[in-house]
């Protein structure tokens, strides 16, 4: 057993502390029926005490104590990952759904405390751990995202975080990476529990690019954060996923139209969760949205409004509905009321006269009478109109039935006829 750290000479520290690291690369299973409980005791004992000391001591960190720290990590929580025994779910709710912890928790949140201390320590120096923290120390950190334990992907991804912050030369490498797991993730179905986590990260990284932005980021947003939106286990990172969207289109309004556009593109047809989700995104990003944009996607934009008012499912109907009472947005559809009423009304006319769920057909009215409003005049052409289109429709309706009910006589008649040259022969 060794001496404290505290209770050594300080000329003797040094070495005391790596022959401590190195006791840390001890493992242990704690899925034995029997495990080494004085072992793993010990071995916490040790961790907590290394954390202790690089937190509140200056001048502790030399070049030796880098390389055998990573090396210590690497031991600990770089493993195979058992896999995935279940699909994603669309209805995935991360509050309801019990995660699978790692039996070896104990140990690795020390191993990680530990690390982020060291990261985060005021002597700490990048240019002496940069020949340990390399690309392929990044790799074997980003893979572990795919871990089921929420907590020790917490963990990572603060620690990736810091990563990207204290080492220049890594960022590019580290934004390629994550580039790559969610294109494997969107197009090759490939697992990939830790996509939030990396949204996280992605969300203060993208707060600090600077602009104009790059092609690079442009193209990331357009051809992987679009795309995001496309699989079926959007609930699990969908929050921190319109956050990175709502930051782009802040730090560039005239990326607002292709965002839209591809949003659009990609909305769902028998999933109203996730309708109910992206109608949320569409109303954050019309928030911070520049009237010239709003000009863009008005007609897109509001026929996909028209279809999810329409919509049977009353969440659905209800969340579009919403849009009117943003005063933003409402100030928006004033000022284009000419283009968005005629598009709106037929879905809004009708809905008011046979939907199943009276709180939908209360907020109908609502909408119905602010558009009333706004421009009486185009609302009576409007109604007019459409009381004529549906005499049409009902007259061509009754005209179809008449027709078939012609048919189904000369039917009957030729039916008859026939039976009466059988029997005759």
């Amino acid at each position: 057993m060794l001496a404290l750290l505290k209770d050594t000479p300080i000329s003797e520290r040094n070495e005391l502390f790596v022959k401590k690291l190195q006791q840390c690369c001890i493992l242990f299973d704690f899925n034995c029926p029997v495990p080494d409980a004085k072992g793993i005791e010990q071995k916490r004992l040790t961790l907590v005490e290394l954390i202790d000391y690089i937190s509140n001591n200056n001048g502790v960190l030399f070049e030796q104590a880098y390389s055998d720290s990573i090396r210590m990590l690497q031991c600990n929580v770089v493993r195979c990952l058992p896999p995935s025994l279940e699909e994603p779910k669309e209805d995935f709710d991360a509050d309801e759904e019990e995660p699978n912890y790692d039996p070896a928790w104990p140990h690795l949140q020390l191993v990680y405390e530990y690390y982020l201390r060291l990261l985060e320590s005021p002597d700490f120096q990048p240019s002496l751990c940069k020949k340990y923290c390399d690309q392929k120390f990044v790799m074997q950190i980003m893979r572990l995202f795919n871990s089921e334990d929420p907590r020790e992907r917490d963990f990572l991804k603060t620690m990736l975080h810091r990563i990207y912050g204290k080492f220049l030369g890594l960022r590019a490498f580290i934004r390629k990476n994550i580039n790559f797991m969610f294109l494997r993730y969107i197009f090759e179905g490939e697992t990939c529990n830790g996509v939030a986590e990396f949204l996280e990260i992605l969300g203060s990284i993208i707060n600090g690019f600077a602009v104009p932005l790059k092609q690079e980021h442009r193209h990331f947003l357009l051809k992987v954060l679009v795309p995001l939106h496309k699989p079926r286990g959007i609930t699990a990172y969908h929050a921190q996923l319109a956050y990175c969207m709502v930051q782009f289109v802040e730090k560039d309004p005239s990326l607002t139209e292709p965002v839209m556009l591809g949003m659009l593109r990609l909305w769902p047809k028998t999933n109203s969760a996730k309708e109910v989700m992206l109608l949320g995104e569409i109303e954050e990003i019309l928030d911070i949205i520049e009237p010239a944009q709003f000009t863009k996607i008005i007609v897109p934009l509001f026929k996909m409004l028209a279809k999810a008012v329409s919509s049977p499912q009353f969440q659905v109907a209800e969340r579009a509905l919403y849009f009117w009472n943003n005063e933003y947005i409402m100030g928006l559809i004033e000022e284009h009321n000419r283009i968005i009423l005629p598009i709106m009304f037929p879905a809004l006319y009708r809905i008011s006269k046979d939907h199943w769920n009276q709180t939908i057909v209360a907020l109908v009215y609502n909408v119905l009478k602010t558009f009333m409003e706004m421009n009486n005049q185009l609302f009576d052409e409007l109604t007019l109109s459409y009381k004529a289109e549906r005499q049409k429709e009902r007259k061509k309706e009754q005209q179809r039935e008449e027709a078939w009910k012609k048919i189904q006589e000369r039917a009957i008649v030729a039916s008859g006829h026939n039976n009466d040259i059988t029997i005759s022969d």
